[in-house]
């Protein structure tokens, strides 16, 4: 329910002006820093008698921490659910309850979920059972496969069923919810709020000596650097084998130093680790706090990734992104020559890496490609939308 404060304007009558109650739900670190400067928004222009707050599942306990440190955001609730080989039922009832209790003690007017977590899914749900409204920030992506990536495609479809909202960070995921029916006047195209975070992270990394990492001291900058992440649970086993072949030849390349930040869940570092460790100029590193990795992308020379907020940053660094997946929801990146989806075949990655290593003018297209995901000011729109509904 909306609240009303009723004001005097000089002497001239009366209107109602509504008290926002928020929250702001989610998980994960890459939620946290597309959340971060929408709470930073909401937070510094909110007015007298509004309640901002903010609720993590921490479905990602030390990589959420990393980032919640950094952008100075403190969770006025924690539900703490990691667990060792925690499973999808885990995380999906643990927060459903975490939220109910959360509910018990503070109702807000809107919830704010972002993206295709199964933390997003949750926030979703547990609003829809509690009538309060929810903001879908990221709304509208669309792989088509239900299994790719797992489970997210029917996270943000389930979401997109329960939101009231929705915020699309391009006019094409505007495009997959008005196909579903989504009544326009419920969708705004934003930007992503990924861009907002990526700007405000380069202004401060630009006063800060982040290269002196330990785990960065061996890397030899003089060289070109290839960056490779990947976590999805679609590539689990055979692919990421394949991932790891497909690495191991590139390297061979001189002038070359591959940087390899490995996600912690043990189905990605086991062959990683199994298949990558000891070759000289291949750097095999623990994931990096946000602002770290960010300067390294802004270091890097060609990106191998599955990660679909590096599909939407690197473009705005001028950095070429490969992307190992069948498919991708984030199609524009593609479309506007910033990326191409390669797979998980061992030889196509190979080919691919190579050629961008060898052929300045391949590499040239897709580094000067314009950035398709935003300008730095999705926070800011989503703001001033939220505060004109009634």
């Amino acid at each position: 329910m909306i609240h009303f404060d009723i004001y005097i304007i000089r002497g001239n009558g009366l209107f109602f002006q509504a008290i926002m109650k928020v929250l702001f739900f989610f998980g994960t670190r890459p939620e946290a820093i597309k959340m971060a400067p929408l709470i930073h928004e909401f937070q510094k222009r909110s007015e007298k008698g509004d309640e901002i707050k903010i609720c993590v599942t921490a479905q990602h306990r030390e990589m959420l921490d990393q980032v919640l440190h950094f952008f100075a955001i403190r969770p006025d609730f924690d539900l703490d659910i990691m667990r060792p080989n925690q499973s999808l039922f885990d995380v999906t009832g643990e927060a459903l309850r975490g939220l109910h209790g959360v509910f018990k003690n503070y109702r807000p007017d809107w919830l704010f979920v972002q993206g295709d977590t199964t933390t997003t899914f949750v926030g979703a749900l547990a609003a829809f059972y509690e009538k309060v409204r929810v903001g879908h920030i990221e709304a509208g992506l669309r792989s088509f496969d239900k299994h790719s990536p797992f489970p997210e495609e029917m996270n943000r479809l389930l979401t997109a069923r329960l939101a009231d909202i929705h915020f699309s960070p391009t006019p094409k995921a505007k495009e997959n919810l008005l196909k579903e029916g989504i009544p326009e006047e419920r969708i705004s195209v934003v930007g992503n709020t990924g861009i907002d975070a990526l700007f405000l992270c380069l202004d401060r990394i630009s006063k800060e000596a982040v290269g002196e990492l330990e785990s960065l001291k061996r890397v030899d900058f003089r060289k070109r650097i290839l960056l490779v992440t990947g976590h999805r649970r679609e590539s689990f086993g055979k692919p990421f084998e394949n991932i790891c072949r497909a690495i191991q030849t590139i390297a061979r390349q001189e002038d070359l130093e591959v940087v390899y930040p490995v996600h912690l869940n043990p189905q990605v570092r086991k062959p990683v680790l199994s298949i990558l460790k000891d070759i000289p100029n291949i750097h095999l590193i623990d994931p990096l706090e946000y602002p770290s990795f960010v300067w390294l992308m802004n270091k890097s020379h060609v990106i191998l990734t599955d990660s679909g907020g590096i599909q939407e940053e690197a473009p705005s660094l001028g950095k070429p992104v490969l992307v190992m997946r069948e498919v991708t929801e984030r199609v524009e990146g593609v479309e506007a020559g910033t990326a191409k989806i390669v797979g998980t075949d061992a030889e196509k990655i190979t080919a691919e890496t190579l050629n961008l290593l060898r052929n300045p003018a391949a590499y040239g297209t897709m580094a000067k490609a314009a950035n398709p995901y935003g300008d730095g000011k999705a926070g800011r729109r989503i703001f001033d939308i939220i505060r004109s509904i009634p």
